[in-house]
């Protein structure tokens, strides 16, 4: 590409110096000297070497590689963020507050929070909580233990099965291959 450039440069600096020729026949003896920037022979030397690109190099597939560092920097970021809040109540915290100045609880004692229910059905919901609360975790920790299990159990006896289609597959049973002789023991 550069080569094309060179002789492009040379061509347009070429032209204006044989425009200023004389048709003078003691000119014409003389070899003219140009005061190029470029050298003539140079260029007639880069063109007559073989081109670079050979067949080989076609096929060549480039490799691009991309990294994003934008997005650790983000994740950085929100990582130092604190959204843990707790619930706004309904119709939003200032309301509470008025409602709080406005009915204040030792007038309005029906106005509390749990005024709905009596006292067996809030011990009936203290004892669910803490039922749910202790022993809920530990009957699902019960759960995916098992169910862990299963899946691990379900996965080492389809590796097996592949190693012994595998040893079958083989001449002589597999005889010789270390991990055909190892399954065989554990079959």
């Amino acid at each position: 590409m550069r080569l094309i450039y060179l002789l492009l440069a040379a061509i347009l600096a070429a032209a204006p110096v044989r425009a200023q020729e004389g048709a003078s026949s003691s000119q014409a003896d003389e070899t003219p000297h140009y005061n190029l920037p470029v050298s003539l022979d140079k260029i007639k030397e880069s063109l007559e070497q073989p081109a670079q690109l050979t067949l080989r190099t076609l096929d060549e597939r480039p490799t691009f590689r991309i990294q994003i560092h934008e997005r650790q920097k983000l994740d950085e970021l929100l990582a130092t963020l604190d959204f843990k809040t707790t619930r706004a109540p309904a119709g939003g915290l200032y309301w509470q507050e008025v409602q709080r100045q406005m009915w204040p609880s030792v007038d309005n004692p029906l106005n509390q929070p749990y005024a709905a229910f009596s006292q067996s059905e809030l011990l009936t919901i203290l004892v669910e909580n803490l039922v749910g609360h202790y022993l809920g975790g530990k009957a699902l920790n019960a759960v995916t233990s098992a169910e862990k299990a299963r899946a691990e159990a379900a996965a080492r006896d389809e590796v097996m099965q592949a190693i012994r289609d595998y040893c079958n597959a083989q001449p002589n049973g597999g005889a010789g291959i270390q991990i055909c002789s190892t399954s065989s023991a554990i079959r």
